[in-house]
């Protein structure tokens, strides 16, 4: 046998796992809710003229976008500061900061339900401080489930993006401030187009994570603010309607790949050097 092929044939083992346990399951359903194509087309025209199921989608992308760009500002914010502390301070910095993955996405909202809730630690401090007269509602709202989200993608925005600001050199910056641009210019011109890298890898994962984040979503926004995750579940279990299911999971797959797209070309736009 040549040996050229002997690192191909190491890789058919992990293909083919690939294959049956992602890829033919998502294609089947895919395909399951196209057919008959008569009937298919006919499903997912039925589908759309629901004006709720137009608001399910808009609410699920609006909380996503909102999700990955706050997580984004905050990730950046933090890994920014660990990468320019001693070297000392980073390791435990880092541990502390993606602490939160440790836990299960359960216990998180279970803990967001406690300090949100009508007599939870925030509604006390307001009505203790006396900035309201009565308890906030600020469970099964928009605000409850972006927040909620944004806890738990923030550290990945931080894993990201240490790594691509730890990568930076300071001759770099030095460089740059001493040829006349000020701090704004510096991160603006210098730092922000060299972690675009990080930005879309951990753009990517925040997006299309906000969007199958089932557990959060069904904890801090409850029936009021239901999305696409929940929404299939209703359908898949609860209704077992697994047509309409299955055009849930359709969208939800066009809807990742067109963000993909969306933020390579940005990636393409504002750092060439990252374009294939």
């Amino acid at each position: 046998m040549n040996r050229k092929w002997l690192p191909l044939l190491l890789t058919v083992p992990a293909l083919a796992l690939i294959l049956f346990l992602l890829i033919y399951p998502v294609g089947d359903t895919l395909a399951e809710s196209f057919l008959p194509l008569d009937q298919g087309w006919q499903r997912y025209v039925a589908f759309f003229s629901e004006p709720y199921n137009r608001t399910v989608i808009l609410r699920t992308i609006k909380i996503a976008t909102i999700t990955t760009v706050l997580s984004l500002i905050f990730g950046f914010i933090a890994a920014l500061f660990i990468t320019r502390c001693p070297a000392k301070y980073r390791t435990p910095l880092l541990i502390l900061s993606v602490f939160p993955l440790l836990t299960g996405a359960v216990v998180r909202a279970f803990a967001w339900m406690i300090i949100l809730g009508r007599k939870g630690l925030l509604n006390n401090l307001l009505l203790n401080l006396g900035i309201v007269d009565q308890p906030v509602p600020m469970l099964f709202t928009s605000f409850s489930l972006v927040t909620g989200l944004v806890y738990l993608f923030t550290p990945l925005a931080i894993l990201s993006l240490v790594g691509v600001l730890d990568g930076i050199e300071k001759d770099v910056l030095d460089a740059s401030s001493s040829l006349g641009a000020n701090p704004l210019g510096v991160f603006t011109q210098v730092i922000l187009p060299l972690a675009v890298p990080g930005l879309i890898v951990g753009g990517v994962l925040i997006f299309t994570g906000s969007l199958a984040a089932f557990a959060t979503a069904r904890l801090l926004g409850g029936d009021r603010q239901a999305i696409m995750p929940t929404q299939l579940y209703e359908k898949a279990m609860v209704s077992f309607d697994w047509n309409t299911a299955g055009i849930i999971a359709t969208v939800m797959v066009l809807v990742t790949l067109v963000a993909i797209l969306a933020m390579g070309k940005l990636a393409r736009r504002f750092n060439p050097a990252t374009g294939g």
